[in-house]
């Protein structure tokens, strides 16, 4: 696997950590064997030796005592962000991270985080012209169906087209050989003009639509790259969702 830390471009990963969730209060602290998930989280992301530093960005006290606690690099950020971008921008600053950075936006509830998607991610920046990437992975046809499933379109060169809930491209004429899906993966790289530039700008219509803000990208004309992963992951959005985690660290 290659290693591209020893590059003057550095990469640093930000996992943003709020307390507050409609679906499950509290995340980042819940107990997986012993320790809280942004521990997991955390751990796994500093695996990755690309990255050149690990930093949580949260915007609760207890969540950054929790961290101070388990020795996890921690910034304290406002509890009124829209977004978990808009929080890794703010933690950047702290941070005073350089220009020339790439920034690693490592979502908080992937307590099974696999390094080597990290590198994916990251690996495309070898392109000086491309500023923001993501990762997707073949889905089958029910998971498409299902609209918490986000899925992605991207042309020959990577370069995404499109970002839905409804399962894309539609099969009008039901030819299987074509009917081929891609899930999105919730983990995003950018450069910092790019992240600087991004959280300036308005919701979108398309945004606020579908509930998605990598759609703001596309609506102002700036390209998201895809690497596609064979990575598996196992996000943590319901209570219910810890036996599945629990279940696969048991396995291992």
């Amino acid at each position: 696997m290659s290693d591209h830390k020893a590059t003057s471009q550095p990469f640093h990963g930000i996992i943003p950590a709020r307390f507050g969730s409609s679906r499950f209060p509290g995340k980042p602290l819940a107990d997986i064997n012993g320790k809280p998930m942004f521990w997991h989280v955390f751990s796994r992301a500093s695996q990755c030796r690309v990255l050149s530093s690990v930093t949580m960005a949260t915007d609760d006290s207890r969540i950054f005592d929790a961290a101070a606690k388990h020795n996890v690099p921690v910034v304290m950020t406002r509890n009124d962000h829209q977004s978990g971008t808009d929080r890794v921008k703010e933690a950047a600053d702290t941070l005073q991270l350089p220009d020339n950075a790439v920034i690693v936006n490592i979502q908080g509830d992937e307590p099974l985080l696999d390094p080597r998607m990290l590198y994916e991610l990251t690996a495309l920046f070898k392109n000086p012209e491309i500023a923001v990437t993501t990762l997707a992975h073949r889905l089958d046809g029910i998971s498409a169906q299902n609209p918490d499933r986000v899925k992605v379109v991207f042309a020959s060169d990577g370069q995404a087209l499109y970002f839905s809930r409804a399962a894309i491209p539609f099969d009008r004429d039901d030819n299987e050989n074509d009917r081929i899906y891609y899930g999105h993966v919730g983990l995003y790289a950018f450069r910092k003009s790019a992240l600087d530039r991004f959280v300036a700008l308005p919701p979108g219509r398309l945004e606020r639509i579908e509930k998605l803000e990598q759609l703001r990208l596309l609506e102002n004309n700036m390209p998201i790259y895809v690497a596609i992963t064979e990575c598996k992951n196992t996000s943590v959005d319901r209570p219910e969702d810890l036996e599945a985690v629990l279940h696969t660290l048991k396995a291992r």
